[in-house]
């Protein structure tokens, strides 16, 4: 794709991309991440039809004007964006980033009273899990069966959303086959678990276990 030449061919890809761009960014900022966006050409696709439809909006509120303003009354065409700078960028600043962000938060509004329920902006339960999480023993049972788990403190860490979800321990303990902790495994250095790989998860308070 060839890079835009002159400053119209700018002005035109702006025209087509920014609003629709503003538009998808406020709209996930209040409604949250979703599924079906988690492709970027998803993502892209959507930005350029919002884009279509606040610049179709535009030519028929104020097309005219918008024309005069980009072409200006100087020698040449499209003199405008150099005659009035400031009027042009104040256009700009409104139709590209003020405009779509109201008209993104006025559709996340009537959406959330449609639906007639409370939306939290933390994407999934594991997330809200780990969220502020005060020190504590977790533990797991693996697909095997099996028992693992230790100590979940200010070193540990739980990976998030968009990211697979995987919890790193920064120190493992000796599990019983009932899920009961034991001493500290000796030498550990941390535990890593990927959230495929159990299928259940139990955050234990210090008072239950040893602490690390």
């Amino acid at each position: 794709m060839q890079a835009p030449s002159t400053v119209v061919q700018l002005a035109l890809l702006v025209l087509l991309v920014l609003p629709g761009i503003t538009y998808q960014f406020v709209r996930e900022r209040r409604r949250g991440p979703v599924p079906g966006e988690r492709d970027l050409g998803e993502r892209v696709l959507r930005a350029i039809v919002a884009s279509i439809a606040l610049d179709a909006a535009y030519a028929i509120v104020a097309g005219p004007a918008l024309v005069r303003l980009a072409k200006g009354t100087g020698p040449g065409d499209w003199t405008g964006f150099t005659q009035q700078p400031r009027l042009v960028g104040a256009v700009a600043v409104l139709l590209f980033l003020v405009v779509p962000a109201l008209a993104a938060a006025a559709v996340s509004l009537v959406e959330r009273r449609r639906r007639g329920s409370r939306y939290l902006r933390t994407p999934t339960a594991w997330d809200h899990a780990f969220r502020d999480r005060e020190p504590c023993f977790i533990r797991v049972r693996l697909k095997d069966g099996n028992w693992a788990g230790g100590w979940y403190g200010h070193r540990s860490y739980a990976s998030s959303y968009p990211h697979p979800p995987e919890l790193y321990l920064e120190s493992a303990r000796v599990m019983g086959p009932d899920g009961t902790f034991g001493s500290r495994v000796q030498g550990t250095a941390g535990l890593r678990l990927r959230a495929e790989d159990f299928d259940v998860l139990e955050f234990v308070e210090p008072g239950q276990g040893k602490e690390n």
